[in-house]
Parts: C-alpha cells; sequence; structure tokens
C-alpha cells in the first residue's frame, strides 16, 4: 500500500510539472531549405514572467519575428493562464535538424527533429506575379481506391485582407477529403519574400481510367501600396483571381492476382493488433472476456476497413459490439482505423483455440500483394467453483435432504394453493344462498333541485350559469329543450334571448326573470288517452 501511494504522489508530480511546464511544437516536420516553419512554445502559468531563451536556435535556424499571446483555458472546472510565444524559423541547412530544448526559467522543452530537403528550385518568371498558385500531386499514377494527396500553394509577395477564399474541390467520380486546416509559412524565391498558403487534399478515386483533377479558383483583395493610402478611409486594394492547373491522373485497375474473395485494401502500411480486457489465461466458466481486434492502414479511411470478426469455436459464446471507426490526418494523408470489440463467454472448461486472422492487402509502395497476419491463441478454461453442482454421496444423502427446511418457494406454493380451496368454498356457498334484492337509493341531484337551480340562475342574471342549469333540467324532463321550445312560444323567445346574450356583447345587461317566467308557464306535456293508445275501432256509426 505504501509503494501504491508513493507511485500516485510521483504521477500526479509528473503530472503536474508536465501541465506547468514548457511544451514545444512546429507546424511541421518536413520543409525545404528555402521554407519557413513556426515554432510554438506553451507554459501553462499564472505566475510565468520573462521569455524563454532563443539563443540555441541560431547555430541550425535563422530566427526571425516572435509573438507572444495570452488566454486563459478551462481545466477542471478551473481557470488557467496559457501563455505561447509563436516564432518563425528558416533552416540553414538540409537533412535532419533537431530543435535544441529550450529553457524559461527552470522549466526546459522537449527537443524537436525535422526533416530539411533541398530547395525545388527557382518558379519561372512567368509565375511570379504577386500572387500565384501552384498545385502538385504525390503520384501521378495510382491504382483505383487508393489515395492520392493533392497540395495546393498560394504565393504572394504583397500583403492580402482577411477576405481571401477558395473555391470547393468537387469530383463526382472521387471521394475528398480534406487533410487539416490551411497551414501558412514564408518561401524566399528569387530573393523576394513571399507568404504561402497551403492546402492539402487526400483524394480516393472510385474507377479506373483517366481521372481530371479540376482547377480551383482562388480571390482575394491585396493591400495598396503607401502611395495610395487615403486619409478619409480604409486603405485601397485591387481584387485578384488566380486559378490553380489542371491535373491529370492515371488510375489503375485492381490487379489480376488479387485474391477475388478478399476486399481490395490498396494502403501505404497495414498493422493488425489484439487487445484483451483481461488475463485470458485466468478465465473460467462463465466469465466475459472482451477480445478487441484493431486495423489500422495509412492510406485508406476506416469505411474501407473490413470487419474482424471471428466465428470462434466450440466452447465460447460471441456477442460482438458495435464497430470503432475513426479517420487521422497526418503528414502521409488520411490514417484510417477499425476497432472490432466481442464479449467472449466460455461454456466448458478445457483448451479453446481461437482461430489465426489473416487480412490480405496491396501495399502501393512497392506494388506487390501483402498478408499481415494474427497467430492463433489457445485458452485455458478453468472450472468455475460457483457454478458445479454438489454431487449426490450415498442412501443418507436423501434423509439429510427430507430433514432440511421447505424452500420458500415451496411455501408459497402450499399458500396459493390453500387460498386457492378457500375461494372456491366461499363460491360455492355463495350459489347455495338465495339472491338478496337491496333497493339502491337514488343517487344525484332531482328535479325540484335542478329547477331550483336553474331559478336562482335566472334572477342572479348569469347567462353561463344559466345556460348550465337550463341543461342539466332539460335532461331530466321527458322531451328534448328544443321540443319544449317549439310548442310553447314564450320559452322559444327567452332561449333566443339568452342564446344572443351568450354570443354577443350584451351579455351584460341579459334579464333571467323573462326565462324563468316562460320555464314556470311551461304547459305539461299532452299524453295519449287509453282509448287512443289501445288503437280502439271508431264508432259504429258516426254523425
Amino acid at each position: 500500500m505504501i509503494r501504491l501511494l508513493f507511485a500516485l504522489v510521483l504521477a500526479c508530480a509528473a503530472l503536474s510539472a508536465q501541465a506547468a511546464g514548457l511544451a514545444a511544437s512546429v507546424d511541421r516536420t518536413r520543409l525545404s531549405l528555402d521554407e519557413t516553419l513556426e515554432l510554438t512554445l506553451e507554459a501553462r502559468d499564472a505566475a510565468v514572467f520573462g521569455r524563454p531563451d532563443l539563443q540555441p536556435l541560431n547555430e541550425l535556424f535563422e530566427v526571425y519575428d516572435t509573438r507572444q499571446l495570452n488566454s486563459l483555458s478551462n481545466v477542471g472546472g478551473e481557470a488557467q493562464a496559457v501563455t505561447r510565444w509563436l516564432t518563425t524559423l528558416r533552416p540553414r541547412r538540409t537533412g535532419y535538424l533537431i530543435i535544441p530544448s529550450l529553457q524559461l526559467g527552470d522549466w526546459h522543452s522537449d527537443p524537436i527533429t525535422v526533416f530539411v530537403q533541398e530547395a525545388r528550385g527557382n518558379h519561372d518568371s512567368a509565375l511570379l506575379a504577386p500572387v500565384f498558385i501552384d498545385a502538385s500531386v504525390d503520384r501521378e499514377s495510382v491504382y483505383v481506391q487508393a489515395q492520392i494527396i493533392l497540395t495546393l500553394r498560394i504565393y504572394h509577395s504583397v500583403s492580402l485582407y482577411d477576405d481571401s477564399t477558395l473555391s470547393p474541390l468537387q469530383m463526382p467520380d472521387a471521394l475528398v477529403k480534406r487533410l487539416g486546416e490551411p497551414r501558412t509559412y514564408e518561401k524566399d524565391i528569387n530573393g523576394v519574400r513571399h507568404g504561402v498558403i497551403e492546402v492539402r487534399y487526400a483524394l480516393f478515386p472510385q474507377k479506373s481510367g483517366r481521372l481530371q483533377i479540376p482547377s480551383q479558383l482562388f480571390s482575394a483583395t491585396t493591400v495598396a501600396s503607401g502611395n495610395d493610402y487615403s486619409i478619409l478611409g480604409p486603405r485601397p486594394g485591387r481584387s485578384t483571381q488566380v486559378k490553380s492547373p489542371t491535373i491529370p491522373v492515371e488510375v489503375k485497375p485492381k490487379p489480376r492476382d488479387y485474391p477475388t474473395d478478399a476486399p481490395w485494401l490498396p494502403a501505404t502500411s497495414l498493422t493488425l493488433v489484439e487487445a484483451w480486457s483481461g488475463d485470458p489465461g485466468k478465465a473460467q466458466v462463465g466469465d466475459s472476456l472482451t477480445r478487441s481486434l484493431l486495423i489500422k492502414a495509412e492510406g485508406l479511411t476506416s469505411a474501407q476497413l473490413p470487419p474482424l470478426g471471428s466465428a470462434p469455436g466450440d466452447g465460447l459464446r460471441r456477442y460482438p459490439d458495435q464497430p470503432g471507426l475513426a479517420d487521422e490526418t497526418g503528414p502521409n494523408g488520411v490514417v484510417g482505423s477499425r476497432e472490432d470489440r466481442e464479449a467472449l463467454v466460455p461454456t466448458r472448461a478445457g483448451e479453446v483455440e481461437l482461430p489465426a486472422l489473416e487480412v490480405v492487402w496491396w501495399n502501393v509502395e512497392q506494388d506487390r500483394l501483402e498478408r499481415t497476419n494474427l497467430a492463433a491463441r489457445q485458452l485455458s478454461i478453468a472450472e468455475n467453483p460457483q457454478l458445479e453442482e454438489a454431487p449426490l454421496s450415498g442412501p443418507a444423502e436423501p434423509r439429510r435432504a427430507a430433514a432440511k427446511p421447505l424452500w420458500p418457494w415451496q411455501l408459497s406454493t402450499a399458500l396459493l394453493g390453500l387460498t386457492t380451496l378457500l375461494g372456491f368454498g366461499l363460491w360455492w356457498r355463495a350459489r347455495r344462498q338465495p339472491p338478496v334484492v337491496q333497493r339502491s337509493a337514488a343517487s344525484g341531484p332531482t328535479p325540484r333541485s335542478l329547477l331550483d337551480d336553474l331559478r336562482r340562475a335566472c334572477q342572479a342574471n348569469d347567462t353561463q350559469a344559466t345556460r348550465q342549469a337550463l341543461d342539466a333540467w332539460a335532461r331530466q324532463q321527458p322531451e328534448t329543450l328544443a321540443e319544449m321550445a317549439a310548442r310553447f312560444v314564450p320559452l322559444s323567445e327567452a332561449l333566443d334571448g339568452l342564446n344572443g346574450a351568450l354570443y354577443s356583447e350584451t351579455g351584460q345587461r341579459w334579464q333571467g326573470e323573462a326565462l324563468w317566467q316562460a320555464i314556470r308557464s311551461l304547459p305539461p306535456l299532452e299524453t295519449p288517452t287509453a282509448e287512443q293508445d289501445s288503437g280502439a275501432l271508431p264508432p259504429l256509426y258516426p254523425r
């Protein structure tokens, strides 16, 4: 326990030192001799003072301007001050150069290695306009569904406003993925310092043949010279538009010697690894083992990678999970990965073998067929004592079992049977008893109370209450309200007055005395005589 606490203290101290230390990073690790890169130094401490010592950089790099940025970040719900120094560097020589460790107080950054290649040569004089664009691909011939990296570089020797735009790259016969955000740096061309905006795309042709990469339009506003400056308004500018060249690419079909039953995977590199959530060598019957298979391919998207689940042999139950797909961008384009997770539950003890896995793919760098294998794995499954049943040991065992107390389910079954018999006996006894008829008391309002409610509502001149009381009283009558109004004119006129007051603005001045008098004066309903009901014959000698 003491060792564990000591290790935790050391880990926390290392994390806090890393969080409060000096971190170094660059915007790219490969560049030409005539290009620049941006070095970022970051310190996470509110009490930081001074600037990093950049003297060790002068031996291998030309150090240009340095900018300092201060910001606040939220880490674990707490505000943390962040200070960044952005420095522009230009290499002095080619090859692998090391940005040395830099110091700020007691902090030291980690060294960074970059590769510097020879300059690509000066551009033609025709291209040396204030703004021009260049496009290139990493290979001019690729296989179908393989990756092509398109790089667009926009050069400008004049300052640009922030309204620059680049038309979107649309290709119906290829999948287009943008590789990160645009990068900016500087490059010396024929002794003139140019700013560079670099945009990279990954293209995946979907059919063989000739693929035409269309040109893209870059629009920007250049900052005018100082002679054109006006004190009456903003500095004027000139709108500029340049187009990138159209690039043809040959797309080759899938090689004939590629297996027909294997998915087509043209990649630069491919790896296959296996991981377990527990120790598969100590598994028991009924345990759940989680197996993860990860395939990672450089130059392919995650959607192109096949599933890796394999049907396990006898003695295992398989419960696959949803695959995890991810795409990353790097210096060499897209790196796709697919993780297949499955839970394996052993059903018997003994040796269980997981078969080997093999992924067939085409190496586009060496133009040949490759096979990446994952060796078979032997699992030794042990018995689970918690799942074993106690064996019977002789004739005395039944007697000991009989002497054991009843289990709860046996007692509940007996209780259920007794209550069932008791209920059946009560039902049989109730059937033999004579029926008892009890007179139910009348419930609900009486006609007299409804008439009183109607009288009070009319005397109060309340239209809504009168309407509700009138409907309740009418439901207790042998005829409907419409039939009563049809045979008694004063009631019909009073109802018209009530309805008009309900649906007009005169409802506040309605008087209910007329309706109440009409209800009181309503003649009773005439009922046919007994002779008419019996359907008696007319007199024999009518007059």
